[in-house]
C-alpha cells in the first residue's frame, strides 16, 4: 500500500470557485487514467493552494511506487502550468502477515484459529 501527498500551488485562480474547478478536473483526470484513490485533503479554503492525497494498493512494492510516481508527474504536467507541484511525499507500507503464501488462511491471519507456519516457526 502506498500513500502520496501532493502539495500544490495554483497561481492563476482568482477565486475559490476557479480553484475548485481546477482541482476537481485534476482529480477526475487522475481517476480516469490510474487505478488509485485521490482526494483534496488540505488547504480546501485557500484559493491558491491545495493538497491532494493519493493511495494505491497492490501486492508489488515496485508497482505501487511506480504508479504513485506516474500520478505525481501526471498532475504536475496537466493544465499548462496552472497547477504546480511544491512537493512530493511517498510512503510505502508492507506487512509480513503470511497471506498470499498459500499456507495461511484469513481466519488464521485474524487469529480465529491457530496457525502452524511452514517449518514450525512462529512469526
Amino acid at each position: 500500500m502506498g500513500v502520496l501527498r501532493l502539495p500544490l500551488h495554483l497561481p492563476s485562480p482568482g477565486s475559490l470557485k476557479s480553484k475548485r474547478h481546477l482541482v476537481r478536473s485534476a482529480i477526475d483526470r487522475v481517476k480516469a487514467k490510474f487505478n488509485v484513490s485521490i482526494a483534496e485533503v488540505a488547504e480546501n479554503d485557500l484559493w491558491q493552494r491545495s493538497v491532494l492525497g493519493v493511495t494505491a494498493v497492490a501486492n508489488d512494492h515496485a508497482f505501487v511506487n511506480e504508479t504513485l510516481d506516474k500520478v505525481a508527474d501526471f498532475v504536475g504536467a496537466m493544465h499548462g502550468g496552472q497547477i504546480m507541484l511544491t512537493g512530493r511525499d511517498i510512503a510505502i507500507e508492507h506487512w509480513e502477515d503470511g497471506l498470499g503464501e498459500g499456507t495461511r488462511t484469513l481466519a488464521e491471519a485474524e487469529g480465529a484459529i491457530p496457525w502452524d507456519p511452514p517449518g514450525g516457526k512462529d512469526r
